[in-house]
């Protein structure tokens, strides 16, 4: 299976009352930029920058831009280095030692509210990256 197939066979699985919403912030996150892919990792759905980047300790996270935690149907975004991020708009929640900021959704409602802020926030992050 490949990458995707395997996110969508992780979305398939969730409840149905968050998959919609997942399903949508997926297909945001996609459409942000053409070198974003999607794997999963820390058994969720993962995205992260799938061009080249110079060299890195991979302990540090410099690819991943966004990781989904949906315990408990919860919808949250976690960004593990999203501190890098200038968000001046607070949308961006928490701070973290380890420099990983949060994003929670109440509902699809929430996400199309918020779809333009996200998708700056990625780009931000884009334009960080060590090439």
């Amino acid at each position: 299976m490949t990458d995707s197939e395997k996110v969508n066979v992780h979305i398939s699985k969730l409840d149905a009352e968050i998959a919609p919403t997942i399903s949508y912030l997926r297909k945001v996150i996609l459409e942000t930029d053409i070198e974003i892919a999607e794997q999963i990792k820390w058994n969720n759905p993962c995205f992260y920058f799938a061009g080249e980047i110079k060299a890195y300790n991979p302990k540090e996270y410099k690819r991943e831009i966004i990781v989904f935690n949906t315990h408990k149907n919860r919808i949250l975004l976690v960004f593990p280095s999203g501190a890098k991020v200038n968000d001046t708009t607070g949308f961006l929640e928490g701070t973290y030692a380890d420099g990983r900021r949060l994003v929670t959704f109440k509902d699809l409602e929430d996400v199309k509210a918020k779809e333009e802020i996200l998708k700056d926030i990625i780009k931000k992050w884009l334009s960080l990256v060590e090439k």
